[in-house]
């Protein structure tokens, strides 16, 4: 009855974050692994231009290539070198403070991790992502009340069906949480 159950509930899972997909969820959903994670190290970062591994901070990348890298490398569990990344990126980026809170979260410093993603929603009310994220947080957390505040905001915000809603709400539901 419970492989039963498990079975239900990430087949449930699985088509949740696929609608979140089709629904709009940007870029939301998991990067394609690339150079950076299959050929870097140390919290180096393929460039393209040059074909090799760079220091971020000695490179020519655009602060939208060091982001997706920033993901790359978060979501492949590599928060200190994401975290590296970010700290030479404009820190007033609501990009760059909801991934802090991201990689700090998943490091286990939930207080921390709330103070970035808090940052990011003062700084853009309409980030989807921070609210998904620490709400995510929260409900790992056991605060579901504070959780569903985060769903209901995103929801208020036009963000009804897109990849942070349909996850926040899962997690709400069912206690599970995502990777990225």
């Amino acid at each position: 009855m419970r492989l039963v159950l498990a079975s239900a509930i990430a087949f449930q899972v699985v088509a949740v974050v696929t609608m979140g997909h089709a629904a709009g969820g940007g870029d939301s959903g998991p990067p394609k692994p690339t150079n950076t994670t299959k050929k870097c190290l140390f919290g180096r970062v393929y460039d393209e231009t040059a074909g090799r591994c760079v220091k971020p901070n000695q490179s020519n990348l655009t602060e939208n290539q060091l982001y997706q890298a920033v993901r790359e490398l978060a979501y492949d569990g590599q928060y200190e070198n994401a975290q590296g990344i970010l700290r030479i990126m404009d820190q007033d980026d609501d990009r760059v403070q909801t991934y802090l809170g991201f990689t700090y979260r998943k490091m286990g410093e939930l207080e921390l991790a709330n103070v970035f993603y808090q940052k990011a929603i003062d700084s853009n009310p309409d980030n989807m992502l921070a609210r998904s994220y620490m709400g995510q947080g929260l409900v790992a957390e056991g605060k579901t009340e504070l959780a569903i505040a985060q769903w209901r905001e995103i929801k208020a915000r036009g963000g009804e069906g897109t990849w942070a809603e349909v996850s926040l709400r899962e997690a709400i539901r069912t206690g599970l949480t995502y990777s990225y």
